[in-house]
């Protein structure tokens, strides 16, 4: 991607090292390639523990790495909440664009039923989290049952879990590609443009696709994210015309990255968006 003066700023090398967090307990490979692994932070708490799939952002591109989603990551299991973070293929990266990153997330979060019973982990209690393009990515997650059984990106038998909540995410790919400097992205990401392969967008975008009617999907924007807040709002008016089960939230301190930092005001938001559809929903 060739970045301009006018594209939003990807997150910088100080920004990395602001959100940088303890190792996590264990780094456990779900695939074959360097990529596809997950890190596992655990509570210190005796288990079974709630559990969140995170999956970070850096705008798809293989440029930014798990390494930023280390300090989130570690204070939800400070809280309580073990968390398996998903490393994977992403554009630029061999394998990675069309199909193979939607694989890799199908395949990363699937493989937390094999590592369940070792680490204690509440398979009744399960949640995806994602930021950015993550978020996108998890909001995807959490509509893959609604995918026709035969495409390259479908699951064969998807994992339940009990809500998603989307930070600053980016959904609506086709309008995203409609900006100059993310157009070779998308099409990394979707194999080519809207016009190319619109069924790729239909299948690649959750903006297209209907989550279980009652699974809760929350949605946390911050005021101050004038790049990539409005296609989470588009998202947003999407999901509630067709009837999904879905709450936006407004962070009123809150950039783009802000939510990243439990440092910062809006670690409040965040931990509470995962507490009460997590832990606070009984059985």
């Amino acid at each position: 991607m060739t970045r301009t003066d006018d594209s939003p700023a990807l997150l910088s090398e100080e920004g990395v090292l602001e959100l940088k967090g303890p190792p996590a307990d264990t780094r456990i490979y779900y695939g074959n390639d360097l990529l596809q692994f997950g890190d596992l932070y655990l509570p210190k708490s005796d288990g079974p523990h709630p559990t969140v799939i995170f999956i970070h952002g850096g705008m798809w591109l293989g440029d930014i790495d798990i390494a930023h989603s280390a300090k989130l990551c570690a204070a939800l299991a400070n809280n309580g909440i073990a968390v398996w973070s998903l490393e994977y293929r992403r554009v630029g990266n061999p394998g990675g664009g069309w199909p193979g990153t939607f694989q890799d997330i199908n395949q990363g979060a699937d493989h937390l039923s094999t590592i369940a019973a070792e680490y204690k982990l509440d398979m009744d209690r399960v949640l995806i989290m994602g930021h950015s393009a993550g978020g996108h990515l998890a909001l995807w997650l959490a509509a893959r049952s609604s995918l026709p059984a035969d495409t390259l990106v479908s699951a064969n038998s998807p994992l339940q879990v009990r809500g998603v909540l989307g930070m600053a995410a980016v959904a609506d790919l086709a309008s995203i590609h409609q900006i100059d400097f993310a157009q070779e992205v998308i099409e990394g990401l979707v194999g080519g443009s809207p016009e190319q392969y619109p069924e790729n967008y239909q299948l690649a975008d959750p903006i297209h696709l209907q989550a279980p009617s009652d699974l809760p999907q929350v949605l946390l924007n911050g005021k101050y994210d004038d790049d990539w807040g409005a296609f989470g709002i588009t998202y947003f008016k999407c999901a509630k015309e067709r009837g999904d089960n879905i709450r936006f939230i407004e962070a009123p301190e809150c950039g783009h990255f802000d939510m990243m930092n439990p440092d910062l005001s809006t670690w409040s938001m965040v931990l509470e968006a995962v507490l009460t559809m997590l832990v606070k929903v009984t059985k």
